[in-house]
Parts: structure tokens; sequence; C-alpha cells
């Protein structure tokens, strides 16, 4: 006789799956290497790939959004009012990343991103800034992270990660940076300009004159650029040795708490995109607790949220706060950013700017076709 409460619990029957359950599914790669498609099929492959596609999915509807999509409200402003008007007013998107980002490859994609006027509003570290200068300037090197640190020093050679930075970069980058400074500082004194980390970015955007240069484009595409520690890093040291030769620049961070809080305040609609965590994670989700929450959510980082850190906590947390709405879809992906901020931005921003390109493209030949 078989024994009832084992089999009981071994057999229990289950209940049937709701009729819009989504099926585990990879991709085949018998169909060939069509890396689209399998990327696509991260949706429905479970674990941080199925959140991969989730976050594409969040990404494609901050992109989607316009005005439009939402009644005129009674208090609207007239030239609001206008369904083609209301088109053209989308979402306001927050990019957010570390430096290590920029010290990466990944610079390039975010260059493309504010070349293009993808995003509107740029927060990062010092290390975000800086690096991006010292690349128009000398190479960094890719290296390994067991290299010894004794050794590299002796060397004069820096190591982020895997990758090297010879410390004569830095060399250059001081004497790229002197002559502005003093020119800051004269126009302080002399002109009553008023200095914020932001409005630095701006000059120094301007000054690089170099279109690999993500603050070059944001500078030509007037997309502001925060950064509240704007000192912590080689950018400080310069401030540093320079207000011993040349003392009196003051960096008003005042100033750009103001601008970024109205940034968030002031838009229709946001979303956030958060590439790694600490302060530039916060400093977009606080800017947009001043509209009670961001209206869309990406975070990618590695962070776990055992120890409390905002850097771990998940969109749930923010939605707590009041820095993500109630109603929002936000995901977060756990891994490592050089590689998944690429694959997200090539299935959303980049897969959008291209096909807008080619549909351009195929307009203005159609044009001319019937113009002959």
């Amino acid at each position: 006789m078989e024994p009832a409460v084992s089999q009981d619990a071994v057999l229990l029957r289950s209940e049937p799956m709701p009729d819009d359950a989504v099926t585990v599914q990879g991709y085949d790669f018998n169909e060939g290497v069509d890396h689209d498609k399998l990327l696509g099929s991260f949706l429905r492959t479970g674990y941080q790939a199925t959140n991969f596609g989730l976050a594409v999915e969040e990404v494609n509807r901050m992109l989607d959004w316009s005005l439009a999509d939402v009644p005129v409200a009674d208090n609207e402003d007239d030239d609001l009012k206008d369904e083609e008007a209301r088109r053209k007013v989308k979402t306001k998107v927050f990019l957010g990343y570390t430096s290590n980002m920029v010290s990466a490859g990944v610079r390039e994609t975010i260059r493309f991103l504010v070349q293009h006027k993808m995003v509107d509003v740029v927060v990062t570290t010092a290390g975000g800034i800086e690096e991006d200068f010292i690349k128009c300037m000398a190479d960094t090197y890719l290296g390994d992270f067991a290299l010894n640190g004794a050794s590299l020093r002796r060397k004069g050679i820096n190591r982020i990660g895997n990758l090297l930075v010879p410390n004569d970069n830095y060399v250059k980058f001081e004497e790229w940076m002197m002559p502005i400074l003093d020119a800051m500082v004269k126009e302080q004194k002399e002109d009553g300009v008023i200095w914020t980390p932001s409005s630095m970015i701006r000059r120094l955007g301007k000054e690089i004159d170099d279109e690999s240069s993500i603050y070059y484009w944001a500078y030509k595409n007037d997309i502001p650029v925060f950064c509240p520690a704007l000192t912590d890093g080689s950018i400080g040291d310069m401030i540093y040795f320079h207000s011993f030769k040349n003392p009196g620049l003051i960096l008003d961070i005042a100033g750009d708490i103001r601008g970024i809080n109205s940034q968030a305040e002031f838009a229709k609609h946001t979303g956030m995109v958060i590439v790694g965590g600490g302060l530039i994670k916060h400093h977009i989700c606080n800017a947009n607790l001043m509209r009670n929450g961001a209206d869309h959510a990406v975070f990618i980082n590695t962070a776990q949220e055992f120890d409390g850190s905002d850097s771990g906590a998940r969109p749930d947390e923010a939605v707590s706060w009041g820095k993500i709405r109630m109603d929002a879809k936000p995901v977060k992906v756990y891994g490592e950013a050089s590689f998944l901020f690429p694959l997200l931005v090539a299935q959303t921003f980049a897969k959008r700017f291209h096909a807008d390109k080619a549909s351009e493209a195929a307009a203005a030949s159609e044009a001319t076709a019937t113009a002959e």
C-alpha cells in the first residue's frame, strides 16, 4: 500500500495558471544569430534577463509619452491646449551615472545620448566630469584587476578596476585647467559672475571644443549637468592647487540645488535612468520628490538593500519617500552596467534614433522621386 502522506506531498495538485501567465522561453540559436531577437527574448528568459526586458519596456514607455496622452487640464496654459503642441511635450529624462562609466567605454554611449538630445538633465560625480575631459587629452588603457598596486604606484600608473590611467594624464589636465580657473576668477571679480558647479561644467564643455566629449555636446545642446560633489576628485585637486596661486574662486551649490529641483518640479512628466548608486542616484530621486515622484524609473546597479544603503534600495523604497509615483512601474536590474547599459540603450534610444533616421531618409528619397 502506497504511503498516503508522502504521495499527497509529492503529487500535490496545482491550481490552473492564469490565462495571461507568461511562459519561459529563451532564444533558439537554430534560427541564426540575431542580436535584436536575442535581446528581445530576455523578457521571457527569467532572472535578471527578464528584469532587463522590463527595463526596456519602461524606457520605451518613458520615450513614448507625450502630453497629448492626458486630458487638457482646466488650468492648462493656452499654448498647450493645441493637440500638436501637446505631442511635442515629452518626458523630461534625467540620466545619472557614476564616474567609472566615463572611465570605461560607456562614455561613448553616454556621449551619443547627449549629442542627440535624448536626455534632458545629467547628474554625475566629479570623476564623471574630469575623466571625460582627460580622455580628450590622453588615452585610458586596459589592464587587469589583479595588477599590483605598489608596482603601479612606482610607475606612476593609476588603476580603475581593470583600466589603467597614466598619471601624466592628470598633469595634462592641470595644464589645461589652470588658465580656465584664472579666467573664472577674473570674471567673478570683475564681472560679478556667480559660478555654480553646473555653470563651471558648461564652461569646461565650451573650452574643450572636442566632439568626442560628453560635456562639449551638453554645452552645445544646452543640457544642464549637475555635480554636487564636483570637488571630490581631480577637479577638486586643481581648485585646491589654484587657490594658492590665485585665490578667491567660489562655487555656489545653492544655485544648483534650485536648478535641478526646478527641472523636476516644473516638468509635465519625468523619467529617471540611473546607472550606479550613491550620490547620483539620490540626487535625481530627491529632485523628483519636488513633484511627488518621477513617472518612470530604471535603476542599474549591483548593490543590495540589506545594509540599508540608498545605493542598494529597490525602487519601492523611493516610492515610500514620494520620489517615484505610486502608479509607476519602475524596474531595477541587478547587474554590472558596463555591458548592461549599452545593451539597454541599443534596444531603446539608439533603436529609435536609427529608425527615425531611416524613415527620414526614405521620406526624402520619395520626395525627390516625386519631384523628378
